[in-house]
């Protein structure tokens, strides 16, 4: 006699103040006699305290299952939201005869969504932009393997970009990263499939490039896609942060392998941003397919939670509005399509529509953030990601905010500035293709990394400033206040300008001279709110080691340290590759050592990398006891080494 597999379940109603929580239990008797037990559950507050409480006694007949239905209400609740994500405990448990003979605690709370046609979307009332990027489940040199604490440094550094919601391309993910989601104050659209029935195109020599092979799992599709989706539901519908369930990404992509008349007239119609591989094609699947299979799937997901909108991204959307798919689903995900946002809010005003993907450029923010009725996007992607690959040497896909190390990237900030609502200010540099020194030495070495002048600024400038004396050096601020200045060495190099609606970014082209080079970013009323600075570095001196998380860990536990070479003044020196080595003394083992870089195909199962930009994150486990000690030593021929020592909890 046992509480089912994923047998609790939990949904929250706001009602006049009051929070109701909406209980399923469902408990299985394995034995040959029906047998009466009694279910007790209790809602817990964080403090501790027992809120609410239910009792009833329900006798299961033998060898069979039974399902108690109940409800706890609770005055004024803690709502869980993204700034104050409160949770409380729902604890269930099965007694028989006045005895306890299973147990289960789950986490839960209260909150509400609201989606609408018009008006977007609302959490707990408040109506709100949904800031998104899309994240693969591999962690760089880690690869799959999954650990709280390295996804915890990651889904916070991503929030503190901004960051509002993730969702889970294309495929369920670990458990613990939901419960982190909850913790954190995160949304989240959970996904299940990339392909159903028919494989998609897949590139085996690099994205995009050569042959493609069909290595999906559309083959395991028929038998197993509705039972998988019914363990996704049922295993995550708990999680507070889960607000959609997506049932498919680009299964609708034009000619791959779905096709439909409408493709003939794609040119006219408008609608496919990507790729459609010609026009009709009769001999290929019909679209029209697709909405038998997508409404079969939103009947599984609702069979297990009807609290939550079941969504889809779309590829074809063109396409697929010929078809029953779009209005099988409660808000439609539109991916690269910005360019029917208005033409299909007006055809379908009841449809929800938002960016399910979405390029990085300002233009698609700008759709989201000036039109009242579209509620967010999802960047692809939040984070870099081993696979999809260009050619060699390419480790992955290099399009995240933050890279395999989880550090930020150029364009993190440049989202920052987009989406965050504290001050932030960030500048980045690089060359000017052709641009002169002041001895006209240099002008004919365009370099690689920069722009002619007359190109718009790049959202990729790194926070370099080491050149050729005199050499023309554009100056790239990512910055959220109205006007920004830019000082080098006390000195205004770069008057006072506004901020560009066009580009989201405040540039200046300027002669390099070595030194600190500041921007001030300044308020309406010409006061500064704001203040970011690089500085000339030296050549790489020594390795600085910063243990994130404290120096005292649980055995099993993942130590992360993040290595910086320095000058011999301490500053960073962003142009370092130096090749560090890490050895370590005491019951710990290396798990790897990530720098970020996508073209370094070096071998990531030994203790020697080279940095990238000057820095690295480290993953050591504890493995001894408590009380002992572990050492480990960083070194790099011609630097001063970094020692850390940590003891296990």
């Amino acid at each position: 006699m046992h509480i089912d597999q994923w047998g609790v379940y939990a949904y929250p109603e706001l009602k006049q103040g009051k929070g109701m929580l909406n209980t399923e239990v469902t408990v299985v008797n394995s034995t040959s006699n029906g047998t009466a037990v009694t279910i007790v559950q209790e809602l817990i507050d964080a403090a501790g305290k027992v809120v609410a409480n239910q009792s009833e006694k329900v006798k299961i007949d033998a060898t069979a299952k039974a399902t108690i239905q109940q409800q706890l209400t609770v005055a004024n609740p803690k709502l869980w939201s993204l700034d104050q994500p409160n949770q409380y405990t729902l604890r269930t448990s099965v007694l028989q005869n006045g005895k306890q003979i299973d147990q289960s605690a789950i986490k839960t709370g209260f909150r509400t969504f609201t989606f609408d046609p018009n008006k977007g979307f609302a959490l707990n009332g408040e109506w709100m932009k949904v800031k998104g990027v899309c994240l693969h489940h591999d962690a760089g040199v880690l690869g799959a393997e999954m650990y709280t604490e390295v996804w915890r440094r990651r889904l916070q550094t991503l929030k503190s970009l901004g960051v509002n919601a993730i969702r889970t391309s294309h495929n369920p993910q670990a458990s613990s990263l939901y419960t982190l989601c909850d913790e954190l104050g995160l949304l989240v659209m959970d996904e299940a499939f990339d392909e159903w029935e028919f494989p998609k195109r897949k590139w085996l020599q690099g994205w995009n490039v050569g042959t493609p092979g069909f290595e999906g799992s559309y083959d395991f599709f028929e038998s197993w896609g509705e039972q998988d989706l019914a363990d996704m539901v049922k295993r995550d519908r708990n999680h507070l942060s889960i607000f959609a369930w997506s049932i498919g990404n680009e299964v609708d992509y034009p000619n791959d392998p779905y096709s439909h008349p409408i493709l003939d007239g794609e040119k006219k119609e408008g609608g496919f941003t990507q790729a459609s591989y010609g026009g009709y094609k009769k001999d290929a699947p019909d679209a029209m397919r697709l909405g038998d299979i997508a409404k079969r799937l939103v009947a599984t997901v609702k069979r297990y939670d009807k609290s939550r909108a079941v969504t889809a991204g779309l590829a074809g959307v063109a396409m697929s509005n010929e078809t029953a798919y779009p209005g099988a689903l409660d808000i439609a995900g539109y991916n690269y399509t910005e360019s029917r946002y208005q033409l299909d809010h007006q055809r379908y005003p009841a449809r929800v529509i938002f960016g399910s993907e979405n390029r990085h450029d300002l233009p698609a923010w700008l759709a989201v953030r000036d039109n009242k009725h579209i509620f967010g996007q999802f960047l692809w992607t939040g984070i870099d990601y081993l696979g999809e690959s260009g050619r060699w040497p390419s480790r992955g896909f290099y399009s995240g905010l933050l890279d395999f190390a989880g550090f930020i990237k150029p364009r993190g900030y440049y989202r920052q500035s987009l989406w965050s609502d504290k001050p932030m200010a960030y500048l980045g540099t690089y060359p000017l293709k052709g641009g002169a020194t002041t001895t006209d030495v240099w002008s004919a070495l365009e370099s690689e990394q920069g722009q002619r002048k007359n190109e718009a600024p790049s959202m990729d400038a790194w926070p370099i400033w080491n050149y050729q004396e005199g050499q023309q050096i554009r100056v790239v601020c990512y910055i959220n206040s109205p006007q920004a200045r830019l000082e080098l060495n006390g000195k205004v190099v770069g008057e006072e300008k506004n901020y560009d609606e066009k580009t989201g970014i405040i540039f200046w082209d300027i002669p390099y001279a070595a030194g600190k080079l500041e921007v001030v970013g300044l308020d309406t009323n010409k006061k500064e709110v704001v203040r970011h600075t690089i500085e000339s570095s030296e050549r790489p001196a020594a390795i600085q080691a910063t243990v994130i998380g404290g120096k005292a860990i649980e055995s099993g536990g993942i130590l992360q340290v993040a290595l910086q070479v320095v000058d011999n003044k301490g500053l960073p020196v962003v142009l370092s590759e130096d090749e560090i080595t890490c050895d370590i003394a005491g019951h710990a083992r290396l798990l790897g050592m990530e720098a970020g870089n996508n073209a370094d195909m070096s071998d990531y199962t030994d203790n020697k990398q080279r940095v990238y930009h000057g820095k690295m994150i480290v993953y050591v486990q504890a493995l001894g006891k408590s009380g002992d000690t572990i050492n480990i030593r960083f070194t790099s021929p011609w630097l001063t080494m970094a020692n850390v020592t940590y003891s296990i909890k």
